[in-house]
């Protein structure tokens, strides 16, 4: 079937108008009429191909929220009209260790999971497309059940920042009584502060910006050092119990390391181009640096089931998908607070 949708066609073209080609569902399918579409950096890092591995004409996004307006006659979970999501992944081998153990996103395969978007589709053999889109089709493994009591379009962002935060989070058992940093004030490091603080920790942000401390409470920080003053990071040495790092920009994980306490752990989300950790950092205090991927399927849900009982959502601003291009060069100047998402009924109107 035909649907509307907007794509881009060259690393240094605008994305704009395409006419997209989904499959039928089939008897595992669900068919979802997208309201809401989260704005990640990644969609922007594919569409100008600064990874080197996108194939064009591809459309991008992956935080989707919408109607389901068809199910195939084997899909047991979803019904039509109800709320539902797609995240990161549409697909996975879903025989290795970690697909059984209901960690998708750590698919051991070759391909390893199947992406929403610029991905090979294991049932079709063609590349994915994403959620800049009317409509799409996915498989119900892959599909979330959306709360009922949380705005659609806060929820969008849940589905990669939401989850991508609350993973490491949950995996490190934050509670009551820990005291957890987050690096950096974004889409993710709000996100990160958010569920903390609702996870019933102390929190403490780290920014370059002395201008985020008045947000930052607002969000549920403690307290926010600005990490370029020695003073402010000295006072939290060997005191916290775990640090979320979301900084994509090149920065030094050094001084934060040495922040942990004995056995703390310093968790890499944001994707930086590299990190020089001093051995030294680590090897006193027998401090863990770990890395941590979006989340699994039952994972991803039960981020959404948390959300739901604390009421939280992203802080969004919403744009109607023609402004997607100007929504990239503001997303480059850090320029929104926290993520940029899209009224998919704005693809109605003239582009």
């Amino acid at each position: 079937m035909s649907v509307k949708a907007y794509a881009a066609t060259a690393a240094d073209k605008p994305i704009g108008p395409f006419e997209l080609n989904r499959r039928e569902p089939g008897a595992k399918d669900v068919e979802i009429e997208i309201l809401f579409c989260g704005v990640c950096h990644s969609d922007l890092h594919t569409v100008r191909n600064e990874w080197e591995n996108t194939v064009y004409p591809l459309v991008v996004g992956h935080e989707i929220v919408g109607r389901v307006t068809r199910v195939g006659a084997e899909v047991k979970n979803h019904k039509v009209g109800d709320i539902a999501g797609v995240g990161c992944m549409v697909d996975s081998c879903r025989v290795c260790d970690s697909c059984k153990a209901g960690l998708e996103n750590y698919c051991e395969s070759e391909q390893g999971f199947t992406g929403t978007y610029n991905s090979p589709d294991r049932k079709t053999g063609e590349i994915t497309q994403g959620g800049y889109s009317e409509k799409i089709v996915v498989d119900e493994r892959f599909v979330l059940r959306i709360p009922q009591n949380l705005e659609l379009s806060g929820v969008a962002p849940l589905l990669c920042a939401g989850i991508t935060t609350y993973s490491p989070l949950r995996h490190w058992k934050v509670g009551p009584g820990q005291k957890v940093g987050v690096v950096g004030l974004g889409g993710l490091g709000h996100m990160a502060i958010k569920l903390a603080h609702a996870m019933g920790a102390e929190v403490v942000l780290f920014t370059t910006s002395p201008g985020k401390t008045e947000d930052a409470k607002k969000l549920g920080a403690n307290e926010v050092i600005v990490s370029k003053d020695e003073q402010q990071m000295a006072k939290y040495a060997n005191a916290l119990d775990l640090i979320i790092d979301t900084a994509s920009a090149k920065h030094d994980p050094n001084p934060y390391l040495n922040l942990l306490r004995r056995d703390g752990t310093y968790v890499q989300v944001g994707a930086p181009p590299s990190a020089d950790i001093v051995p030294f950092s680590v090897i006193f205090k027998r401090r863990q640096y770990a890395g941590s991927l979006i989340g699994g399927i039952p994972e991803t849900q039960e981020m959404l089931d948390f959300c739901a009982k604390h009421n939280i959502v992203s802080d969004v601003e919403v744009i109607p998908i023609q402004k997607i291009n100007e929504a990239y060069e503001r997303m480059l100047k850090s320029d929104v607070k926290y993520r940029f998402v899209i009224d998919l009924k704005s693809l109605k109107q003239a582009a």
